[in-house]
């Protein structure tokens, strides 16, 4: 890993790049209350010396509250992977300052390999591991951005207080151009009046939240209004897992994983494709299966119950009724004491 040296910038003649009009009343009413923990003046930016910790001088409890800005570097000979369990309770906002190549995995899920431009936009949920390779030189700016700063910019951005945890989950990288010359700008914050200088990166840390929160709820608008059907290989993968593990206690997580899509991405396209949530299909077959094994007289009612995922035979023999209308056990007498019957 190597140093980067930074041009300096006056605090006195620098510009911020152009910020869209909704984000100035965000500066104006935020701002003062909220600040980036930074390095000693004249930089406002720390290098990172392990990719995605965060500075140790300023990850301290008087800093809860702040936005902590770093920077990493390499210059990807040899490749350099990396790798990072995720923070436990800030969201990192990571802009890619130039062109690499790099192979990225979130959530143990490979998002991105290929050659990634500047300006690439990636934001990573707390708890949640990443890890990376890198194969050529790469330049990202960190921003490790707590609780309470993002709901001060939902607020500000829709009027109202968001209800419980925010959670910005989409694994994806997006671009912007706005956001990349944001980050350019702070990354370059120096001055030589330590008052003025972190007001500035202060200003310009808190437009890049802002932002980033508006277009992830922008894009969750979009998709709702634009959900595109599930391929079809996507769907046999689905269907496949679901069926390969009815006995055992599987969730909406677990199935969008094996098809290579998020939760949210896949139970929306999931239900525009078969018409249903994935869910309730789950339920389904596995009230089918234990049909199948009623039928061929396979152990107990409790012993069906745990072969196909139910955690209790009273849980199993609510949603069995719900499906079929008839108990497990009338339902299995009716069958089998009528030759050839087709019940279910």
């Amino acid at each position: 890993m190597k140093d980067v040296a930074t041009t300096v910038l006056d605090i006195h003649t620098a510009t911020v790049p152009d910020v869209p009009d909704t984000l100035d009343t965000t500066f104006a009413r935020a701002a003062p209350q909220l600040r980036v923990a930074a390095a000693q003046a004249p930089g406002f930016v720390q290098r990172e010396t392990r990719w995605r910790h965060a500075p140790e001088a300023v990850a301290t409890p008087g800093h809860r509250d702040a936005i902590v800005v770093s920077r990493w570097t390499c210059d990807g000979e040899p490749p350099e992977t990396v790798s990072h369990a995720g923070d436990p309770t800030r969201h990192c906002i990571a802009i890619n300052l130039r062109s690499s190549s790099i192979r990225f995995l979130c959530g143990g899920m490979p998002v991105f390999d290929g050659r990634l431009g500047a300006g690439a936009v990636h934001v990573t949920a707390p708890g949640t591991a990443t890890s990376a390779v890198y194969a050529s030189a790469s330049d990202v700016l960190h921003l490790f951005v707590p609780q309470s700063v993002l709901a001060a910019c939902h607020a500000d951005q829709f009027g109202h207080t968001h209800e419980g945890e925010l959670r910005l989950d989409d694994p994806f990288f997006h671009a912007d151009p706005a956001l990349e010359r944001l980050g350019q700008a702070l990354a370059v914050a120096h001055s030589q009046d330590p008052g003025l200088g972190r007001i500035f990166a202060d200003s310009v840390a808190l437009a890049i939240v802002a932002r980033v929160v508006a277009n992830h709820y922008q894009r969750i608008a979009s998709n709702t209004r634009a959900v595109t059907m599930l391929p079809q290989w996507r769907l046999r993968r689905a269907i496949e897992f679901i069926d390969a593990n009815l006995s055992t206690p599987i969730g909406l997580a677990d199935i969008a994983r094996s098809t290579g899509l998020t939760r949210m991405y896949f139970a929306a396209q999931f239900r525009r494709t078969t018409g249903m949530r994935p869910h309730e299909y789950l339920v389904r077959r596995r009230i089918e299966h234990a049909q199948d094994l009623l039928r061929g007289g396979a152990g107990s009612v409790l012993e069906v119950a745990m072969r196909c995922g139910f955690r209790s035979q009273a849980h199993f023999t609510t949603v069995f009724k719900r499906f079929v209308g008839d108990t497990p056990h009338c339902w299995r007498v009716k069958v089998t004491s009528t030759p050839g019957s087709t019940h279910g």
